[in-house]
């Protein structure tokens, strides 16, 4: 049968009522390459990827196959779930596939965090054949004693995974495993997974792991535009991975000249600009303001009204400016982009990619990105991120590794889902998925131990540890997977703006105290700080943002490596303006010769500092200096591009280390207090826990890469 399908026109093997109203009231005269090519594998119950660039038509290429296999093979009750990593994209996913849906006389809801009781009452009695949600909802929904698992989930065939480069990027790709694992154990039946990628270096690896246990014993292949390839294939078709586009380079020196060249460049179109902190969202975005631009911005500290006034506004404007972090990277709606700005430098091509691909959506427009650099080191990584683009570069996707504190998470979930699991046999729950298989035990051993889980006759139950730590709000502490830090509700009247770090209401200051939120200041007026709430009115000026800890990550080897080559004299193929040019110019006339060397990586000692120069990126840096003992500086924490070592290291000593340094690699020194950052660390012996985060912070094929390579000694008085 399947074979026979394989030779049928896809677009003919669609149900004839969705083909009627993709051609009527659409009015599509034909399907992308891609909604063709994923037509087949999807009505066969192949599992698969659907890679396509931001705006490829991958929401409908899932869901007209989805809908004609739902005719054919007569599902009923809640047959597909669809999962996206943000509630903002589900909202502004619901309305089309629902309109899709009802071609047929069928029906999809939305179910997240913000969705009203009455509402999840209605999904509870009355089944829609769609669910959109998001995998933390869908854990609540498993744990919940108001919900029917198996009425309410237990006809579920397919599951569509929207943005899942996004999640297996991170722990909620680790949960989003386990939950599917729960789901297909309690519908007793294999369930189809598709997920909808934007470019990626590795979508073959990407669908193995989103196969979960036993990818071995399912079909499934990567779908992408006019190919259809097997799951070994783990390149991006080279189309795929360089868009056309316009891409050009400035660097403007400050935060405040990106203002001045926004305001006066592209004037009557829609710009969508990218930061990569929301602290730099709010300062453009009043920079702007002041200079009389209609701007708009969107972060995950501005409260979802603010965020959804802003971008309602935004799509229905012309003459305007969003200022966003990446929260607008992903493919929420938000109409027809003119432009595409970005202020210094995101940290992976990837991201990049999904940046550009919000342009040239409309006939007769093209894809755009202008990079505006407001400090040198910023222009550096992106001239550096465009070479790697220039080159068709892409990160591969990879999860991170250990989830150990995941695993106690899924232990307390499952058990609150079953009310009590075997001692024996709670392995079984995921399928034998790794890591949440028989390799956990010591860590079920460490919750018993603690009071965590309780245990009598064979059978494990919550325990009072549990209760204590995340038995609020029943248990609902136990759906996400990362720690948000503590900040303050800011309310102007009765309108929440969002949430503010709780320094700004403590630090000493002088005069009053004001903040800045929404792109406005605000004065405080009165601290709630029982409930954690300020209460604020406006004011014209004076505001300070701030959030706790660093929004940028440390850069990648692959990264990192591409910023040395432009020190060493490569341009990016994009256009660069006179002003980046020049920069660059001084950047390498003023950094290459201490920094780099052609041959290898560089040594140098000089009366202020020692620095080995190994442009390895954050992470294999901190692995090289745990690795090089009490010969790294003790106190100065090792950067994206060089490790400090002890002054009076001795050129005798540093020969001996390096010889022995490939073979003597090491886990890199974590803080203590950062352990407190990983969620349900308390549940976890603190030896493990500390362990669990250094493997996460090391990158031992980075550092092994840079041990080996030739060193340039340099020393000075």
């Amino acid at each position: 049968m399947q074979e026979q399908s394989r030779g049928t026109d896809p677009v003919e093997r669609l149900d004839p009522v969705v083909l009627h109203h993709i051609v009527n009231t659409l009015g599509w005269p034909d399907l992308r390459p891609l909604q063709k090519a994923a037509v087949h594998p999807l009505m066969d119950g192949e599992d698969a990827v659907l890679l396509a660039p931001t705006a490829g038509g991958k929401t409908e290429a899932a869901t007209f196959p989805l809908l004609s296999a739902m005719r054919e093979k007569c599902w009923t009750g809640t047959s597909v779930l669809y999962l996206a990593p943000l509630k903002a994209l589900l909202n502004n996913l619901v309305h089309r596939v629902d309109s899709y849906a009802q071609w047929l006389g069928r029906r999809a809801a939305l179910w997240h965090g913000d969705t009203p009781e009455s509402v999840r009452r209605r999904i509870r009695t009355e089944s829609p054949d769609f669910l959109l949600t998001t995998p933390e909802s869908l854990e609540a929904m498993l744990i919940s004693v108001k919900t029917d698992h198996a009425h309410m989930l237990g006809r579920v065939r397919a599951v569509v995974v929207d943005e899942v480069h996004a999640f297996a990027g991170d722990d909620r790709g680790w949960h989003l495993l386990a939950v599917l694992e729960r789901l297909e154990r309690l519908a007793g039946h294999p369930i189809q997974r598709i997920g909808l990628s934007a470019t990626v270096g590795n979508p073959g690896d990407l669908l193995t792991w989103l196969q979960g246990a036993r990818p071995a014993d399912r079909l499934g292949r990567v779908v992408a535009p006019g190919v259809s390839l097997p799951t070994t294939n783990s390149t991006a078709p080279a189309e795929l991975s360089r868009p056309a586009g316009e891409v050009e380079l400035d660097y403007v020196g400050s935060l405040a000249n990106a203002a001045k060249v926004i305001s006066a460049l592209h004037r009557g179109e829609k710009r969508l600009v990218f930061c990569d902190s929301r602290r730099q969202v709010e300062e453009l975005g009043a920079a702007l303001r002041a200079r009389g631009v209609a701007v708009f911005l969107s972060h995950a500290s501005l409260s979802t009204d603010e965020r959804a006034r802003s971008e309602q506004a935004f799509a229905e404007a012309r003459d305007c400016v969003i200022v966003s972090t990446s929260t607008l990277e992903l493919g929420i709606d938000v109409g027809d982009l003119d432009r595409v700005i970005q202020i210094d430098s995101p940290g992976t091509v990837a991201s990049f990619l999904q940046r550009i691909g919000r342009t040239g959506r409309r006939a007769g427009t093209s894809r755009n990105c202008l990079f505006l650099a407001t400090r040198p080191d910023t222009l550096l990584q992106a001239a550096g991120l465009l070479t790697l683009w220039s080159r068709g570069w892409v990160e591969p996707v990879a999860p991170p590794p250990s989830p150990r504190h995941l695993v106690a998470q899924q232990l307390f979930a499952v058990t609150l889902q079953e009310h009590r699991i075997g001692d024996r046999l709670w392995p079984e729950q995921w399928n034998g998925l790794t890591p949440f298989d028989q390799s956990a035990a010591p860590i079920l051993s460490h919750l018993v131990a603690g009071g965590f889980l309780d245990s009598d006759g064979g059978m494990l139950f919550i325990g009072p540890e549990a209760e204590k730590h995340f038995g609020r709000r029943h248990f609902m502490e136990l759906t996400a997977s990362f720690t948000a830090p503590p900040e303050f509700t800011v309310l102007a009247g009765r309108t929440e703006i969002g949430t503010t770090d709780p320094t700004v209401l403590t630090e000493e200051r002088q005069g009053p105290r004001r903040l800045l939120l929404a792109g406005r200041s605000w004065q405080v007026t009165f601290i709630d700080w029982a409930r954690r709430r300020a209460f604020v009115e406006p004011v014209e000026d004076g505001g300070i943002a701030k959030w706790q800890g660093s929004e940028a990550r440390g850069l990648s080897y692959v990264l990192t490596r591409a910023m040395r080559d432009v020190l060493l004299g490569a341009d990016p193929d994009v256009r660069l303006t006179r002003r980046a040019t020049a920069a660059l110019a001084g950047l390498r006339m003023d950094r290459a010769p201490y920094e780099v060397h052609p041959a290898g990586t560089l040594l140098v000692h000089d009366a202020d500092a020692t620095r080995w120069w190994t442009w390895a990126g954050y992470r294999a840096n901190a692995t090289l200096a745990a690795s090089l003992g009490n010969l790294a500086d003790p106190v100065q924490r090792p950067t994206d591009t060089h490790v400090r070592l002890r002054q009076d290291l001795s050129p005798a000593d540093w020969k001996t280390a390096r010889a022995e340094l490939p073979d003597s690699l090491t886990l890199p020194t974590v803080d203590p207090r950062a352990v407190r950052g990983l969620k349900f660390s308390v549940a976890l012996p603190p030896r493990i826990a500390t362990t669990t985060l250094a493997e996460r912070l090391a990158d031992f094929d980075g550092a092994l890469a840079a041990a080996r390579e030739p060193v340039r000694m340099e020393w000075g008085s």
